[in-house]
């Protein structure tokens, strides 16, 4: 296992967070406060997600530097959309400049506000841009080897109906060179335990980290299922919410107490890792991380030593 690999994944299960960069500068500020927050748990790391198109890439190199300066290891995405193989390869070398020493390959989502040539493109397919980062790092010499992640799709990619063939993508990914899966977010349990089956068929044996992000309000929960097409809001959530009245502290109590009931049951079926979308907010993360008692990784271990012995 690579140091990179290593650090991210040296406890099991893991538990990480996702950022967005910035566009103000109180925005950054609160970004900061955030990860000071949540930095007391101890994450195995932090993602930091990239404008479509790659239009906050600038941004995203700088926050990378700054989380990792700050003792978090930090695993920026990097997109197939609106970029040459140069422009990739620029931003890697940004990246492990800045301290990275993994990153999140996904093909991306086109840019909406402003034109679009994906003839430009270099790659279709986040399976290329991983066997481009293979090809990369060898041909660069470095003195490590990149931990890749890759996206997973638990209740199916949008884009493709054929399940099966969605699967053969996501092996695809992995025969290239990738060392984890990250899941879309989701709110269905049954959907992910049957989607990590499916993968150990497939002979898939790396880590399947599972997307959590907590419904807080109604507007995020639209902003949700309009970022997250095809995931699932089950009645039992959507009920719980009609039951609120508009009352937006029980919305958000409901919210939190469905994702520390999602996270408790993972745990439960031993879950290789947890990793929560937080919209660059801290309270929702903090509430499920009380609601589950866990402080550290010394209460993770001790919770599975606690099993182990009463499983023997």
């Amino acid at each position: 296992m690579s140091h990179a690999k290593t650090a991210l994944f040296g406890h099991v299960p893991s538990f990480s967070f996702e950022f967005f960069p910035p566009k103000t500068q109180e925005g950054a500020s609160a970004l900061y406060d955030t990860v000071m927050k949540l930095r007391a748990f101890r994450p195995s790391f932090v993602s930091v997600t990239y404008g479509a198109g790659g239009g906050s890439r600038e941004l995203t190199r700088s926050v990378v530097q700054d989380i990792q300066e700050s003792g978090i290891p930090t695993v920026p995405h990097l997109t197939c959309v609106g970029h040459t193989e140069q422009e990739l390869a620029d931003i890697l070398e940004g990246y492990v400049h800045a301290g990275a020493r993994a990153v999140l390959a996904l093909r991306g989502d086109p840019p909406r506000n402003c034109a679009y040539d994906p003839s430009r493109d270099a790659f279709r397919h986040a399976a290329d841009l991983v066997r481009f980062i293979r090809t990369w790092e060898e041909k660069r010499g470095l003195p490590f080897r990149l931990t890749i992640g890759v996206a997973g799709f638990p209740e199916g990619h949008p884009d493709t109906r054929n399940r099966i063939r969605e699967m053969d993508y996501l092996k695809a990914k992995l025969d290239e060179g990738a060392d984890y899966i990250c899941t879309q977010l989701f709110f269905d349990n049954h959907a992910f335990f049957d989607y990590r089956d499916r993968c150990r068929l497939l002979g898939i044996d790396v880590p399947i980290i599972a997307g959590i992000m907590p419904v807080t309000s109604i507007s995020s929960m639209n902003r949700m299922a309009e970022l997250s097409a095809g995931t699932n809001f089950p009645a039992r959530l959507l009920k719980a919410m009609l039951r609120a009245g508009g009352d937006k502290a029980s919305i958000e109590r409901i919210g939190i107490n469905y994702a520390s009931n999602q996270c408790g049951e993972l745990l439960d079926a031993e879950v290789d890792g947890i990793h929560f979308y937080t919209l660059n907010r801290s309270r929702a993360t903090l509430e499920i991380y009380r609601n589950l008692g866990i402080n550290n990784y010394f209460d993770v271990d001790r919770i599975h030593m606690l099993s182990n012995l009463y499983k023997s």
